[in-house]
């Protein structure tokens, strides 16, 4: 039975999620290929070798190169900025506040975007799973259905790019069963559209209640896991808990952007469970 392991020792984020993926031997060209069936323009994906504090990894960064577009021609201005590990809930320091107030996407047109494109079906049903794991969170913290969820951050390419890129890659790797760490989610206040948002921020915070996912914070005042980032989590995991016992086979470190107190990356292990439960004595 192979499993994959997502260690969320420093939270887990939409990029940080491809990098580690790419760093455990997904191909880059998969993923590229994959991500060009989306009618959604206006980004470049960067892979570049990162390491924090002596662990090399990789970082996946997607690069919003200001003229973003949904099949219907939507667009969005963004200032130029690295897609950062702690970009937020609604994005509110990536867009251009008036352009952003006008140009939001719901879910049915991320459903769209997914569904016309040329991916195969369970990259379509799992990438949709993540979505609406988001407009669920959304709804709840916002007080309306969910069909008048409007997103910021979801809708925003580089979240598409995330969640979609993350199922292209899980869908490759073929697994039987993902299992996931307790997530560190941080702590403190981040600003966002809306001002300041305590960590993690309610949209995050209700994914994890909502999926009864197992969570602490050791102190440090950042936002470690992105809305993005949980839902992805969830989307994948067929369960949560420490490193189950296993031959391993592979090890992939995902590079965030900021540098923290600890070595801020998320980790996925591969390996095969075995059947034998005894070690026997040398």
């Amino acid at each position: 039975m192979r499993i994959l392991y997502l260690d969320c020792f420093a939270g887990i984020s939409g990029d940080m999620t491809l990098g580690a993926f790419i760093d455990l031997g997904v191909e880059e060209q998969l993923l590229r290929e994959g991500l060009s069936q989306l009618t959604v323009d206006g980004y470049r994906l960067e892979v570049t070798p990162a390491e924090k504090q002596g662990i090399q990894g990789t970082k996946v960064n997607v690069k919003l190169t200001g003229a973003e577009s949904y099949h219907h021609g939507e667009h969005h201005h963004h200032q130029e900025e690295s897609h950062a590990h702690e970009h937020h809930h609604h994005h509110g320091h990536h867009h251009d506040e008036t352009a952003h107030e006008h140009h939001h996407v719901n879910l049915a047109a991320v459903e769209t975007i997914i569904n016309e494109s040329g991916l195969e079906e369970p990259v379509k049903v799992l990438s949709k799973k993540m979505f609406r794991i988001v407009a669920e969170a959304e709804a709840t913290v916002h007080g309306k259905p969910i069909e008048e969820v409007h997103f910021h951050e979801v809708g925003a390419v580089d979240s598409i790019v995330d969640i979609v890129g993350a199922a292209i890659c899980l869908c490759h790797l073929k697994v039987d069963q993902v299992v996931v760490s307790p997530l560190h989610t941080g702590t403190g206040f981040v600003k966002c559209q809306h001002g300041l948002m305590p960590v993690p921020v309610p949209a995050t915070l209700q994914i994890i209640q909502n999926h009864q996912m197992p969570f602490y914070n050791t102190g440090i005042p950042r936002e470690l896991v992105t809305p993005t980032g949980a839902a992805i989590a969830a989307g994948m995991a067929d369960g949560y808990g420490p490193l189950p016992a296993m031959e391993v086979t592979a090890i992939g470190y995902g590079a965030g952007t900021r540098d923290l107190e600890i070595p801020n990356m998320l980790r996925m292990v591969v390996g095969e469970k075995k059947k034998t439960v005894m070690t026997p004595a040398h």
